[in-house]
């Protein structure tokens, strides 16, 4: 929750010292949340997009290492929220995703496999006008159909360069 706060600060922040923000086509760019990757989202007209998310997620303490790979495609409908934020808009989506796992406990216990699900989708967007810069901030709750149940951790920020 900390953290979410803090992004919406800075979002806060970054929007008063801009006029207005600009539409966009299409984006490209690094997304930190659980794990690191990348996002690449294109608008189909002005209130709709999709997004794809590739996500890698490694971890590796007291003999625990466990590696994943997850790309997800996200349908996403967006509306203004001018009157909080010229440009400032909010968005909500779904979609489905695909996962690929691995790991070992002590050297001793291998595994890994593949996990599929939906995934949905709720956020904030925000482009900047004077540079070809688009920020967002989402929650990403999944459900993974074969094992692993409902994933309420995921989200993340995106950065993304606007081409």
């Amino acid at each position: 929750m900390k953290k979410l706060m803090a992004i919406c600060f800075f979002l806060s922040f970054v929007g008063a010292s801009q006029v207005a923000a600009q539409s966009y086509d299409n984006a490209v760019g690094l997304r930190l949340g659980w794990g690191f990757g990348g996002s690449f989202k294109h608008f189909l007209n002005e209130t709709s997009a999709v997004e794809g998310i590739l996500n890698y997620r490694s971890f590796g303490t007291l003999g625990i290492n466990y590696n994943y790979l997850q790309i997800t495609g996200l349908y996403q409908k967006h509306g203004p929220l001018d009157e909080v934020l010229t440009g400032l808009q909010w968005y909500f989506g779904g979609g489905g995703f695909i996962g690929f796992y691995g790991g070992s406990y002590n050297g001793l216990i291998d595994g890994g496999g593949t996990t599929i699900g939906i995934a949905g989708n709720v956020g904030l967007d925000y482009a900047f006008d004077d540079i070809p810069l688009n920020i967002s901030v989402d929650w990403v709750p999944s459900i993974s159909i074969n094992g692993g149940g409902f994933l309420s951790g995921l989200g993340g920020v995106a950065v993304r360069y606007i081409f």
